[in-house]
């Protein structure tokens, strides 16, 4: 486990990279005794920092959702990252390449919660009930520490978070098996990656109930209005300048991003 005052240099470690749009040393490689409870921590930090200079928390991302990922990782659960409206990009809308080390994009469900959730104990049935509505995302991961990371770099730098789209048919949650939405992510014009929603856990909304129950342990809840990305169910799309990917959900719409 590592000092308050190496959590408090791993935290600046990951906030010059970002700011910089350099990658940076693995922190796993800099501070070797770093476990769980530090890069949750080293997290929780980066995004005190990131509040402070008046960023908005809106909601939570749910990484590793996936056995093969987890099995890549050597990790038998998921992990979490937080999301702020500053990450936020209108669907069809423009990102700047430069603004990130390696960006990648990623198929996702986004719930918005409709009533407040808090574990432990939550289950997928509870999920259903509290989710207003689900809508299509496309999320954009970055990597503000170098290859080959460990879970605990991973974990320390927001999950790999850097922004989300949201668009296309906001669903309610029963209105549809959200086991058999589909996801195609193309790359002008070209199919890159398909995949299933059930991917995610065997179900999307098992994703939001393993955040609930894990927040919960550290006594913070979803909140009403909060999004939660569930968990990706294809595998990353590097993302180039000049790209234009697309998201197609069938019969829940399409979404896309330019990098530029």
């Amino acid at each position: 486990m590592l000092s308050e005052a190496e959590r408090q240099a791993a935290a600046d470690v990951l906030e010059k990279a970002e700011r910089d749009r350099v990658q940076a040393t693995q922190l796993s490689i800099t501070w070797p005794n770093i476990d769980f409870d530090d890069a949750y921590a080293i997290s929780a930090e980066g995004a005190r920092r990131k509040v402070a200079k008046g960023a908005r928390i809106i909601g939570h991302k749910v990484g590793l959702t996936s056995k093969a990922m987890q099995r890549s990782s050597m990790i038998d659960e998921p992990d979490y990252g937080y999301l702020f409206d500053t990450q936020m990009i209108a669907d069809g809308g423009k990102a700047k390449h430069e603004n990130y080390c390696l960006p990648r994009v990623e198929v996702e469900l986004a719930f918005i919660m409709g009533k407040r959730l808090k574990g432990p104990g939550v289950t997928l049935t509870d999920v259903l009930r509290a989710t207003e509505y689900v809508v299509p995302a496309i999320e954009i991961v970055d990597a503000r520490l170098k290859d080959t990371r460990k879970i605990y770099d991973t974990i320390s730098d927001n999950g790999a978070g850097a922004g989300l789209v949201l668009g296309g048919r906001p669903v309610g949650p029963l209105d549809v098996d959200l086991r058999w939405v589909g996801g195609i992510m193309s790359r002008n014009g070209e199919i890159e990656e398909t995949g299933l929603a059930a991917g995610v856990l065997g179900h999307p909304a098992m994703g939001v109930a393993w955040l609930a129950n894990k927040l919960g342990t550290h006594d913070v809840a979803l909140e009403p209005g909060h999004i939660v990305l569930a968990g990706s169910f294809t595998r990353v799309v590097f993302a180039r300048k000049g790209d234009t990917l697309n998201a197609d959900f069938g019969t829940l719409g399409s979404i896309a991003i330019q990098f530029i």
